[in-house]
């Protein structure tokens, strides 16, 4: 019989895939102890709805709890927790002071716009502009007796209650290692690892979604090492040893990528080193002696240097640089209202607008659901919007199926409390999948508003839920077709601009090693920043799909330009100069892009540099 080959849409593709890995039992403990001990703890106190602000807060800090480390996670929850505070006693100002529904959604306009220009920013950014709208949201259209104060306090308790145990209890470590840095360590141990990866797979298809995992590590390792300090430096001996361990895979990971560029074959035996440098950070013990490989070619000599290099750093474990470089307020304004901030902000605004208005138009005093259901719908860094809408519906209709079940079924309070801390316990694995988190977070907010007053509401939840889903298909997709892709161009112009500014600085010959890795983990980055949006983009719907039709081959060009220049540093610093046909194919990609139209000419390498930049030397 003949076999038919079915093809299935991007975005449902998106709607089907679910992340992989380990269970995150230090998160689901966390959970546990944060959203059902606060409401058990006010339940019994005769204070319910003190608690179902407080486990609100530990529920939306527990969305933004991911991996990493705990410098890191101070920023990661703590900024949206602040946030969300705001928005919480906002939104219950206004109504307590008289505000009237045209007030109420103008107000709601105003605050989506800025709240999702905001969110071009970044990551966090876009975590604190989603928390503000959700709560304020919250604030005006749940009738609780709290005053604003108490209200804004009550909520970023329950999120500093989870914050500190984040900060307490030990993550995942290996027997014998202390777990002050575990996050860290293990951040740097996966960059050393992807190295170990990238050396496996040279000469084999492989090697280029190897190399963008490399990417992804030096990147998370890059956020675990840059969390919120005291101070400006490392100042613990075993701080200073993690920065220095990160530094010392940087001039690994550059000649890993030289090899996957240059070489057609593999190299036996390369990653055994990488593997036994990310066995040491994990376990924080020596890493021992390291195979030095064959020096036949310059990519193999770096190699060679890079392992003695981290050798000795490992030894010593002196502090070192991360290559990056903070971002002025001035250039994350210029991202605020760049074309991704303004398009964004747009679509948040009249979305979330339109939703208030509608739920006001309901008559009913629990209107909050559709307007924050819809800030979540509108948020693009969740999934393409068809994608986001499939799995926000099917959630909540199995999130109320099991809320509604276990109310019926479960005694009051205390059902109702079980119910929230199993959910908060969910979380963590629940983030895997939109739908699966959709499903969990319906539960548990059922719960607390039943808890804070509320009759019985899932089926109208439900409801309320496809509406949002109905309003933010049309209003956030269909009335501005022409204009999407700011994120994508947005994106896409910072990684041309990085990538110049990493090929003129190689090609010039500079004798400046510590400048030349910060340039090229930017132009990595946005280039990886750039990726993920364009994979995104492209499964849209194909009326937006189309909209961002060949920036793929863009990127993937761009790409090639950072590897064929990497390969260029790597001659540079075993020979003394770029060779020329080398740097001849690199300024004839840059040429092909249009590098140097927009952004000026490079220079064409011609006079060795200083012999000093020959062998290679810790950053300073």
């Amino acid at each position: 019989m003949p076999q038919y080959a079915v093809s299935v849409p991007p975005w449902l593709r998106h709607a089907l895939t679910a992340q992989r890995g380990p269970v995150p039992w230090n998160a689901v403990v966390r959970g546990a102890l944060a959203c059902g001990p606060l409401l058990l703890a006010a339940v019994l106190a005769g204070r319910p709805t003190a608690g179902v602000l407080a486990a609100l807060g530990a529920m939306l800090a527990g969305v933004n709890d991911r991996p990493g480390s705990r410098r890191a996670a101070v920023t990661r929850l703590g900024a949206p927790a602040l946030a969300g505070g705001l928005g919480l006693f906002l939104g219950t100002a206004v109504v307590q002071l008289g505000a009237d529904a045209w007030q109420l959604s103008s107000l709601f306009v105003l605050c989506g716009l800025v709240g999702g220009a905001l969110s071009a920013i970044g990551p966090v950014a876009s975590a604190c502009g989603t928390q503000f709208l959700v709560t304020l949201a919250v604030g005006a259209g749940m009738p609780l007796p709290e005053p604003a104060g108490e209200r804004a306090l009550l909520f970023m308790a329950g999120a500093a209650l989870l914050l500190a145990l984040r900060l307490a209890l030990p993550g995942r470590v290996q027997r014998g290692a202390p777990h002050r840095f575990d996050g860290e360590r293990a951040a740097v141990a996966a960059v050393y690892d992807a190295v170990a990866a990238l050396l496996d797979a040279v000469g084999t298809p492989a090697a280029t979604p190897r190399r963008a995992a490399l990417t992804a590590a030096l990147d998370h390792a890059q956020d675990a090492l840059a969390g919120p300090r005291l101070r400006r430096a490392a100042s613990t001996a075993a701080e200073r040893r993690v920065h220095a361990q990160y530094a010392a895979a940087l001039p690994l990971a550059e000649a890993a990528t030289a090899l996957a560029w240059s070489r057609a074959t593999p190299v036996p035996g390369a990653a055994v080193g990488p593997r036994r440098l990310a066995a040491a950070v994990r376990s924080a013990q020596p890493c021992g002696p390291l195979p030095a490989p064959a020096r036949r070619d310059a990519a193999l000599r770096a190699l060679d240097d890079a392992l003695l290099h981290a050798a000795d750093t490992f030894d010593k474990g002196t502090a070192a640089a991360l290559h990056t470089r903070r971002p002025s307020p001035t250039a994350l304004l210029r991202k605020a209202v760049g074309p991704a901030g303004r398009e964004y902000g747009v679509r948040v605004a009249v979305c979330y607008g339109a939703a208030t208005a509608v739920a006001q138009a309901l008559d009913h005093a629990h209107w909050y659901w559709l307007p924050a259901t819809a800030v979540f719908l509108v948020k693009p860094d969740l999934g393409p919007l068809a994608s986001r809408v499939l799995c926000r519906a099917l959630g909540t209709l199995v999130g109320a199926a099991v809320f509604a079940g276990a109310a019926a079924l479960l005694p009051h309070p205390a059902g109702l409390v079980a119910v929230a801390g199993v959910c908060g316990a969910l979380i963590p694995v629940a983030a895997r999948h939109f739908a699966a988190q959709t499903a969990t977070i319906t539960a548990l907010v059922l719960a607390l508003a039943m808890l804070g007053g509320e009759p019985q509401m899932a089926w109208v939840r439900c409801g309320e839920t496809l509406l949002a889903c109905a309003l933010v298909l049309l209003v956030g997709h269909v009335p501005w077709p022409r204009q999407s892709g700011g994120g994508v161009t947005a994106r896409l112009t910072a990684a041309r601009a990085a990538t110049h500014a990493y090929v003129h600085h190689v090609l010039g010959a500079h004798d400046d090693r510590s400048a030349r890795w910060t340039l090229r983990r930017e132009a990595y980055r946005t280039l990886a920043e750039a990726r993920a949006a364009i994979d995104r983009a492209a499964a849209e719907l194909p009326p937006l799909a189309r909209r961002t039709a060949g920036t793929e081959r863009t990127a993937a060009a761009l790409e090639r330009l950072v590897d064929t220049t990497t390969a260029c540093a790597v001659h540079l610093d075993d020979t003394g100069r770029v060779p020329a046909d080398q740097a001849a194919a690199t300024v004839r990609q840059a040429q092909l892009l249009g590098l140097h139209e927009e952004f000026g000419p490079l220079p064409e390498p011609e006079c060795p540099v200083s012999a000093s930049n020959t062998t290679l030397s810790a950053p300073r």
